[in-house]
Formats: structure tokens, C-alpha cells, sequence
């Protein structure tokens, strides 16, 4: 049975003001202190998103929203390498030199649970609002399947986390080489925070102005059902990006 839930206030202005600091730049007393990060020598501590890799009828329909804002709003990211379609299923903290036991773990999960064996279905666009600015996405309904299937990834990877970890833990670049509190803090609370009944599966589409988010929602939002491809493990960056693959799953329906 399908259970229907709204985007948490909390999980969702958490997530607005990383990705509004990404594009536009809010002030360092909003964002907290930005840790920086020597990668003279691996990190013992790697933050990771468990994902599930949506087919091709989500990346579209994501990629063809995130087009319409990034007309209102160019200053916003554009969906692609380091901003692909995906659903967060779990982030942590784990030992570096546990990442095998890691993606074992979760490896074991998706035999047992098969997602791409389900059908999702995504219902509607949302935003929460921020200032003048709004961060959208489309909402999936959270499936009993989903919630089990999260509930078993904790307990996989429950043995090889960390409670918190620090900038090093994540990817940086030249251009972004900084890691800011508010993402360090989100992935050490993402259990229990984002988990369990607070669950709320979603593709983040991007940024835009609220006049044109409302305009947006007013329109008729046709449902659609998608499947995942895969599931992935992601080596977490700034603002909480999915910046550098770890390991992929192609799995069978």
C-alpha cells in the first residue's frame, strides 16, 4: 500500500539553504564556518549517499523541469554530471577503510530487495520556499517497499559507520573547495532525521524564483511511474552533490 507524505519543513529548508549557498551565495553567518580540506592524505572517514539510479522516464521528465527553471533562473545548477537524478536512500559517515565491507553490505540488500523489480510513482512538483528563491522537485510516494528497503540499508551499514566526520570526509574541487558545517551536520543527522516515517523520497529539479515555482504548480502535474535501473554509492561533495561515484549496480528487474 502506498503511503502519500509532503516534504518535511525541516528536511526540505536544510536542503534549500545548501543548494541555495551553491548558487547564489548566502552569507557566511547563514552557512556557518567552511571547514577547508588538505588532501595530502586519505581521509579515514568517506560521507556517502546510498542512491537509487532512476530510469529514463525520471531523468527526462527531471531533466526537462530543471530546463524551465534554469530559464527563470540561470543562475541555478543544471542537472547533469555532478548533479544527476537521484533518490538519497541513506547517507553516513563510514570508516574509509571499511568502504568494501560497505558496498558488500549493501550489495546483499539489493539482492534480497530487488528495487528495480518496483514501480514508483511521482505525483506532483513542490518547492519550499526561501527569500524571493524556491527549491523544487518532484515528489515520489514512499512505498512500503522503500521504507523497508531503507530500514535494511542502515542496519547493513550500521557496523562500519562513524558518528560524524569532518570536511576531509568529503570530495572537494578547485572551483568548491571548501565543506560547510550545515553539510557536514546533515550527514551526521540523517538517521534519524530523514529516515524511518520522516522518509521523503524526491528528485531535487533545481532552483527558480517562487512567482515562477507557483506558476508551475498551478499547473496539471500528470503522474507518472518509473522504475530504478540500479542502485549507486556516491563519495558525498559540498552542498551535499553525489560528486564522485564509488560503486554501481546494474540490476535486473
Amino acid at each position: 500500500m502506498f503511503r502519500t507524505a509532503i516534504p518535511r519543513v525541516s528536511h526540505m529548508n536544510r536542503c534549500l539553504k545548501i543548494f541555495t549557498t551553491l548558487t547564489i551565495g548566502l552569507p557566511a553567518l547563514l552557512l556557518g564556518t567552511a571547514q577547508p580540506v588538505t588532501a595530502e592524505q586519505p581521509s579515514p572517514v568517506t560521507a556517502i549517499d546510498i542512491v537509487l539510479e532512476p530510469d529514463a522516464t525520471m531523468v527526462q521528465h527531471a531533466t526537462e523541469a530543471n530546463q524551465r527553471l534554469l530559464k527563470d533562473f540561470p543562475k541555478g545548477f543544471a542537472l547533469g554530471k555532478s548533479h544527476h537524478p537521484h533518490i538519497s536512500c541513506l547517507q553516513r559517515y563510514v570508516k574509509t577503510a571499511d568502504l568494501d565491507k560497505v558496498y558488500e553490505a549493501v550489495g546483499k540488500v539489493l539482492a534480497e530487495e530487488k528495487p528495480t523489480a518496483w514501480k514508483l510513482k511521482a505525483y506532483k512538483y513542490y518547492f519550499i520556499p526561501w527569500k524571493e528563491m524556491g527549491l523544487a522537485g518532484i515528489v515520489i510516494e514512499p512505498t512500503d517497499d522503500l521504507l523497508k528497503y531503507q530500514k535494511k540499508l542502515i542496519d547493513a551499514v550500521t557496523p562500519f559507520t562513524v558518528e560524524t566526520g569532518t570536511a576531509a570526509a568529503f570530495v572537494t574541487t578547485n572551483e568548491d573547495p571548501d565543506i560547510n558545517q550545515p553539510t557536514i551536520d546533515y550527514v551526521a543527522t540523517f538517521v534519524p532525521k530523514e529516515t524511518g516515517e520522516k522518509f521523503n523520497p524526491h528528485v531535487t529539479i533545481g532552483l527558480a524564483t517562487q512567482d515562477y515555482l507557483k506558476k508551475m504548480l498551478d499547473e496539471k502535474f500528470e503522474p507518472f511511474t518509473f522504475s530504478s535501473t540500479g542502485a549507486s554509492v556516491y563519495h558525498l561533495g559540498n552542498f551535499g552533490t553525489a560528486r564522485q561515484q564509488l560503486k554501481t549496480w546494474e540490476l535486473k528487474p
